[in-house]
């Protein structure tokens, strides 16, 4: 038996599953945010959807393994930490703790190796090498480097926003359509409102589908945001692809997260083309499975579980991955 475990930032998503791909629970708890609310408070969040997912399924652990996968958990010594906390759990006989992007890895590639990129509120890049190769990045923010996820193009379309308005920067539609997505007469009341506490600065990844819209409506400052967050997309993938040594390989390139999952087209459109001219050879997928299909994969692959398990499990959660297109 396996107990899967996605940790992301807006929930935790737990499954209990059989050596088969046959799933016997699920539980969903709140977001796993060990940064933000606390290495105890997050771990508590797990401990909860674990324990109903195990009641709901008529079993006692420990099991035969754990295969967890989390967000903020981006560096290895943090999956360590996390790796000794569950293991004192006792859930399983054998624990593996990973960043989540390695599960929107494994749910999008029909082999056990590709990269991935990840742009939901923030942006995460992996790859793994038919040899078992790891290729990774920090990923903590604007201090290990990062550009982009719906959080940081929430706050550049703010940042566009309120320059448009004081002189300070070129005239664009985002400044009405930031102000009106909060209900403020200017762009800068929205930066004030943040400022004093009225509006939570969490809030500002709500501005990325406002971006996209603005930007498909022709908008220059809109639309060079967008284009940027292409390049570093696939500079992610390019990075990762030459430290192992695949950009002339035929492998999969999976796309996941909100802001990658709505396909827009300028973005997409410019992602192919970038990605074309680095690695022609490479296949590119979004990926619309849950992370938690991710996670219970790996977990299949840790026990061993045969070919026909792993298309039982895809069957069962209604795995929906395409092509862009």
């Amino acid at each position: 038996m396996i107990l899967a475990i996605d940790g992301g930032n807006s929930k935790t998503d737990v499954a209990v599953l059989t050596g088969r791909g046959e799933v016997l629970a699920t539980a969903r708890g709140g977001g796993f945010r060990p940064v933000a609310d606390g290495v105890g408070r997050a771990v508590d969040t797990v401990v909860d959807a674990v324990t109903r997912a195990l009641s709901s399924a008529g079993a006692v652990s420990p099991v035969d393994h754990v295969s967890a996968y989390l967000a903020n958990v981006d560096l290895p010594v943090e999956e360590e930490r996390f790796h000794r906390l569950f293991a004192e759990r006792g859930w399983g006989r054998s624990v593996r703790v990973g960043n989540d992007t390695f599960a929107l890895l494994r749910a999008g590639t029909t082999e056990r190796w590709g990269v991935a990129v990840v742009c939901g509120a923030g942006i995460n890049c992996v790859g793994v090498a038919p040899d078992g190769r790891v290729a990774r990045f920090p990923s903590i923010g604007r201090v290990t480097g990062d550009w982009g996820g719906g959080h940081h193009l929430g706050e550049e379309a703010l940042w566009h926003g309120v320059r448009a308005e004081d002189g300070r920067g070129p005239r664009t539609a985002l400044a009405a359509a930031v102000a009106a997505h909060f209900g403020r007469d200017s762009a800068s009341e929205v930066g004030l409102a943040i400022h004093f506490g009225e509006v939570h600065e969490g809030r500002l990844g709500e501005l990325s589908p406002v971006l996209f819209a603005v930007a498909a409506d022709g908008d220059p400052v809109a639309r060079g945001l967008v284009d940027r967050q292409a390049e570093e997309v696939v500079a992610l993938a390019a990075v990762a692809l030459r430290r192992l040594d695949l950009l002339d390989t035929s492998v999969e390139v999976v796309l996941g997260g909100g802001v990658l999952a709505a396909r827009h087209p300028q973005l997409m459109t410019a992602i192919e083309a970038g990605l074309a001219e680095v690695a022609p050879r490479a296949e590119l997928m979004v990926v619309e499975a849950p992370p938690l299909l991710g996670a219970a994969l790996l977990g299949l692959d840790a026990t061993g579980a045969p070919p026909e398990a792993h298309d039982r499990l895809r069957a069962g959660f209604g795995e929906q991955a395409a092509a862009p297109g």
